[in-house]
């Protein structure tokens, strides 16, 4: 059995999503942030910093996105998620696949500051302007390259896009879309992917937003 500890609309997504693509049934186990399930020592010997995700996989138990990607797309090759060393795209492979926590670190820090503090008056604009401005330029360079094929590498989609395309699900809360035309529709060659609405599906609602767009400066 495949079970997946999972929070909605969180980094576990991307592995959620994954083992759609390869037609893998997963046990899914539902966590919400702020009730300290995450906390809780049953979780923890899991997961050692108290976060999601968690994949019980293979007679053991894999954390990080990252790693949990990797370890899928390189021991279930079949699917043509990965790129095995030597293949001529393994280097872009890697670096889009690890550049999705460069971006994902900037949407944590947006999180924190619009969605987590209990107090919002301690939000500091300042952080808020810079993490936004460096969000969007972070997305300068999938605009390039997604100006000049469907997904991350030329040949075609690989578990770099579950890596990084979650994060574009919840960019636009913080970033204009409209100077990106080609990510727009990337986005939509994501959503009419069978896999992607099935993962949706079993996701659960997001209890992240409550505003279809945050911005400094307002309220």
């Amino acid at each position: 059995m495949i079970r997946l500890h999972h929070v909605a609309f969180s980094r576990s997504f991307r592995v959620l999503w994954l083992l759609n693509e390869m037609g893998l049934d997963c046990d899914l186990v539902h966590y919400a942030i702020a009730d300290g399930s995450l906390r809780r020592p049953g979780f923890l010997e899991l997961s050692p910093a108290g976060r999601v995700p968690a994949l019980e996989i293979d007679g053991r138990v894999l954390f990080e996105s990252g790693a949990i990607t990797e370890y899928l797309c390189e021991t279930r090759p079949e699917h043509g998620f990965g790129r095995a060393p030597g293949h001529g795209e393994r280097i872009a492979w890697l670096e889009w696949l690890h550049y999705a926590e460069t971006m994902a670190h900037l949407l944590a820090n947006l999180n924190l500051q619009w969605v987590f503090l209990r107090d919002p008056a301690t939000r500091s604009e300042t952080v808020l302007k810079i993490e936004a401005r460096r969000l969007a330029n972070t997305m300068k360079p999938l605009e390039k390259t997604l100006t000049k094929q469907d997904y991350l590498l030329a040949s075609g989609f690989s578990g770099a896009d579950t890596m990084l395309g979650y994060n574009l699900l919840a960019a636009p809360y913080f970033v204009r879309m409209q100077p990106f035309a080609a990510i727009r529709a990337y986005l939509d060659r994501i959503a009419a992917r069978p896999a992607y609405r099935a993962a949706r599906a079993a996701d659960g609602e997001q209890r992240f937003y409550t505003q279809d767009f945050y911005e400094a400066g307002d309220g």
